[in-house]
């Protein structure tokens, strides 16, 4: 992926400037409408596609309001990327309904105090897995210091840890001298702009982020979280100028596929199945390329859901659609082939990781997979193990350790209301209100 680049520019004028393009490049024809798999879950009838992109236009134009077919759809976007090669202008039609996004929040957003909700719905989670330096490593980003790679880690991937910490073990396999950004303190925007609607504090969130990476003066900035790639990446493609350049992390490990594989002395006798998306398809070839070479690993299939990854952002912004893919993929993960599903992102990892409980296969991500070729122990999935509990008293005995070790004092019986809430992210949908109140409110004792 391409440096971010171009002179300073307010996010204000820059969104402007390219929802005006898009207009004045978009002819409505609807083919990307006509593409979506989300629109068969909707009530758009053949013919309706040209109508649908031109209340789009319309929003994008002068702001009039989404109405209808156009809502439906619009609404539902789990940027899959699968019109993108049909557009005949050659013009992004994902990145065209992330603009939308903006707009509509801007208009009137259904989930205005989202980051703040979310950032502390992310520390509660991240203390109750983790011993104090692990919480600080990821928690509270350190002072610049010359480093070839930031290894950045985003926000949400912040809720199942380990997984950073197993690529953090890949990274140190392979030599590479990086330094870990990331927490709420270094967001990408997305929730500011896309969620929020607030372009001001999403310009502050971008600058503060951008200008964090560069004071280490890396060649690159690797990604882990795939919203953080798609905003600063595509969204905001454009909007600053940057030295390094930003792309997903799997794409760095491939690139060095021949110098991982030769640190593999462990074989790992596992046939698996590995869970994909439709959209940054990239990065589940490039898992899937990995883990093809890890010995004794039989890769038996790859089972592709909608969108660009689970979650609020992704495929959950379609239901109906995301549950007969999640259908299809439980039923090929039971079969007599298969003892390991394999997870792509954080994200999806939260939703599947919890399905091991039923017994019928095992739930890893790559990387768990990857750090026991490499001879090492994956770090601990303790949010795996939380989510196979059907006791919130349970996560709680465990979880309050960590927490007390990690300065937080919070109500038992006011968490434990809370922890539905806070492991289901409905943050995202309007939810976890106890965190948009002031402090006193928060049950934190200390």
């Amino acid at each position: 992926m391409a440096p971010m680049a171009t002179e300073k520019q307010s996010l204000d004028d820059f969104l402007a400037r390219e929802r005006a393009a898009l207009v004045s490049d978009c002819t409505a024809c609807g083919k990307c409408v006509e593409v979506c798999p989300v629109t068969p879950f909707t009530a758009i009838q053949s013919g309706d596609a040209p109508g649908v992109m031109a209340g789009v236009l319309g929003l994008l134009r002068d702001g009039t309001p989404l109405q209808g077919a156009a809502r439906e759809w619009s609404s539902q976007c789990n940027g899959c990327g699968l019109c993108i090669p049909v557009c005949p202008e050659a013009i992004n039609p994902r990145r065209m309904l992330m603009l939308v996004n903006t707009v509509e929040a801007e208009q009137d957003s259904p989930t205005p105090q989202l980051f703040r909700k979310m950032s502390r719905a992310i520390r509660i989670m991240a203390a109750m897995q983790l011993a104090p330096p692990e919480f600080d490593k990821l928690l509270r980003n350190p002072r610049a210091h010359p480093a070839d790679v930031v290894f950045y880690t985003g926000c949400n991937p912040i809720r199942t840890p380990h997984l950073l910490f197993n690529a953090m073990a890949i990274l140190d396999a392979l030599e590479v001298d990086y330094e870990v950004v990331g927490g709420p303190g270094a967001c990408c925007g997305i929730i500011q702009s896309k969620w929020e609607g607030d372009q001001a504090s999403a310009e502050r969130v971008v600058d503060g982020t951008i200008s964090r990476f560069a004071g280490f003066q890396p060649k690159e900035v690797l990604s882990w979280c795939p919203s953080c790639v798609l905003h600063l990446g595509e969204t905001l493609s454009g909007f600053r100028q940057a030295s390094f350049e930003f792309d997903h992390v799997t794409n760095y490990l491939v690139a060095r596929a021949q110098g991982l594989a030769d640190r593999f002395v462990q074989p790992v006798n596992k046939r698996v199945l590995l869970h994909t998306h439709d959209g940054m398809d990239k990065v589940g070839r490039n898992v899937a390329a990995m883990l093809s070479s890890i010995p004794g690993l039989t890769l038996v299939d790859t089972v592709s859901e909608p969108g660009y990854t689970c979650g609020g952002s992704g495929a959950d912004r379609s239901p109906a659609l995301k549950q007969a893919a999640r259908v299809k993929t439980l039923a090929r993960a039971e079969a007599d082939d298969v003892d390991v599903l394999v997870s792509l992102y954080h994200g999806c990892h939260g939703q599947l990781s919890g399905l091991e409980a039923k017994g019928n296969f095992q739930v890893l991500n790559w990387t768990d997979l990857l750090v026991q070729a490499l001879g090492q122990q994956p770090h601990d999935d303790i949010s795996k193990r939380y989510r196979m509990q059907d006791d919130w008293d349970m996560v709680l005995d465990e979880g309050e350790i960590y927490l007390k070790a990690n300065g937080i004092d919070m109500d038992r019986d006011w968490l434990k209301n809370l922890l539905p809430e806070i492991f289901a992210q409905t943050e995202f949908k309007g939810g976890l209100e106890a965190f948009a109140s002031i402090r006193k409110n928060t049950g934190v004792v200390g």
